[in-house]
Order: structure tokens, then sequence, then C-alpha cells
């Protein structure tokens, strides 16, 4: 690279990706830590060569056409770019790209924790160990629900949803139903079942874990009436995309006992959750923790400068979108 790029970051990153940054391109850092707004947005789109927001930076096709924007690449941290408008992207000739591939094992290990945690009522012991309030162990107290030898039925079953299938069967002896418009190369090695349609799997499973991607399709894919059609002692779990799930709907199914509880650590007003849901025992609720180990965000950060780096070297960037 001739000259140094100016790169702004929407966030700050982990301190081994901010220095990399800063060896490579004119970055210019968030040391605060606070969300950008429309405006400082928008001047970044005129100021900088390229953009590394992050999944919560709504990035709009009025951005896209700021007058005078100079931004040719938005490299965002992370693997959903749902919050990017990717047509107005292409309109204005701007990249996108994003960081598939390195967050799997992390995403899958927290659904199963989810999993496990809603089906044994960990989060309400622990709290209820904090406030005090225990008085010691009794054959009754707080009895939740056996999760080895259950049914998982998995809505998605990309690289995400595969590997949670494979803790599943290996960790928990569980039978694991999936359905996804793409096919599974690997389910028959992993012992899944393919399911015709959503509501199959939902009539079968005892739990429910979410792993498609935020399109326009897929908004409200659980809905009142497909929340519904699972069983009334079944869980759901999300560590997808917060508008997945009919928030309001899967309120009232849970006051109603229509499902037996959740676990989410994604929601659709993010970071705005439910009052009902926080007043809830029966739901698990965690803040978008999905990917956030040192070695995934240090990884994610990694493959947003690669395709950064790439780009500004006159090559095709691995993780193009747009």
């Amino acid at each position: 690279m001739s000259a140094r790029p100016t790169v702004v970051v929407t966030r700050r990153l982990p301190p081994p990706v901010e220095q990399r940054l800063r060896s490579l391109f004119d970055a210019r850092l968030n040391a605060a830590d606070a969300p950008l707004d429309d405006a400082a947005l928008a001047g970044a789109m005129r100021d900088a060569d390229a953009l590394l927001p992050t999944v919560t930076d709504r990035i709009t096709a009025d951005l896209f056409g700021t007058p005078g924007r100079r931004v040719r690449i938005v490299s965002t941290f992370g693997v959903g770019y749902n919050n990017i408008d990717v047509a107005a992207a292409r309109r204005n000739g701007v990249i996108v790209t994003n960081t598939p591939d390195v967050l799997t094992d992390d995403t899958a290990d927290l659904a199963i924790t989810l999993l496990l945690m809603v089906a044994r009522r960990t989060g309400e012991g622990e709290r209820l160990v904090r406030a005090g309030a225990w008085t010691g162990w009794r054959p009754t107290q707080m009895l939740g629900t056996r999760v080895a030898g259950k049914t998982l039925g998995l809505i998605g079953f990309g690289r995400i949803g595969r590997a949670v299938a494979a803790r599943a069967r290996g960790g928990f002896r569980m039978r694991v139903l999936w359905h996804d418009p793409s096919p599974g190369d690997d389910a028959a090695s992993l012992g899944a079942e393919r399911r015709r349609s959503i509501e199959e799997v939902l009539h079968e499973s005892d739990f429910v874990s979410l792993h498609c991607p935020a399109t326009p399709d897929t908004k409200h894919l659980m809905n009142a009436e497909r929340l519904a059609a699972m069983r009334p002692g079944a869980f759901l779990i999300n560590t997808s995309r917060g508008d997945v799930v009919d928030e309001a709907a899967l309120v009232r199914a849970l006051q109603e006992r229509t499902i037996a509880g959740a676990g989410l650590d994604v929601y659709e007003r993010e970071p705005s959750v439910s009052r009902e849901l926080l007043a809830m025992d029966n739901v698990v609720l965690l803040p978008h923790l999905g990917s956030a180990t040192d070695e995934t965000r240090v990884a994610m950060g990694n493959r947003a400068v690669d395709n950064l780096a790439a780009f500004f070297d006159g090559g095709a960037p691995l993780d193009r979108v747009a």
C-alpha cells in the first residue's frame, strides 16, 4: 500500500486488533467506545477510505448516498450484515465484507449453555443463592428438565447449526432434527434428521434452537402460530438474531405457558428487552455473548482487517458479501 488509507472504527476492538489497524492504516479508533450517531457515521463516510462498523451500527442507504462520500469499503465486524443496506452499497459501488467461520464454535457453545441453563433453572438458582434466600437442599427444590436423550430441533443448519448438532449428539445423546432451505451435506454423518417444514421440527422437539440469518424472509419467523406449534413443555433458544422472533408473541406464549421457557442471547430491539421477559424466571437472558471470547473477538477483528488489507493491496477481499 503506497499511502496509508484512513479507516474509521466505530467501537473499541481487542487491543491486538487495534494495534494491527494502527500499523497498517491511518486508523481512527473510538477510545470512548460510544456508539456513533448518524451524523458521525456520515462524517466518517466523507472523511475516510474505509469504515469498520459492528453489527449494532446501522449503515443505511442515506449513508451510502452521503454527498462527497469517500468510503469505498465497509468491513463489518460480525458474520451478520442485516444492519447494512447491501443493495444501496452495490448501487453506490461500495464493497461490503463480513467475518464468517471464526465464531462458529463459541456461538454453538453458547446455544448449548442457554439450553442447559433454561432446562436446569440455573439462572433462577443462582439468583436464589445470591439473594440469601436458599434454605438448603430438599428433594423437590427447583426441579428442572432432563436434557440427555431429548429431541433438539434446529431451524437453520449452517455452520453454527451443525456445530450445535455435533455437541448435542456427542455430549448429550440427543436426537437432532433440522430444517433449512439449503441442503446439509454432513447431516447424515452428524446423525441429524431433516424435516421438510419448520412446523414438523416444532411438533417433534423438546428444545428448538434458532440458527438462521436475519433477512426479510426470516423476520418474525417464530410468530404466534409457530410458537403455538411447539410442544407445551418445549423451550426456545435464540442465538441468531433478535427479530427472527416476534418478541411480543413470545411474551404471550410464555405467560400463557404455551411453551415452557426460553433462552435468549439476542432481542428484537437491542439493547432494549421487554419488561415482561425481565420479570420471568423461566427465561434466561444474556447480553449478546455468542462470540464473546478473547480468541474469537481477536479472530473476528483480524478477519475484518484482512479484508481491508486485501482491498487496499488491490486484491479481492475474502469475505465479500456486496
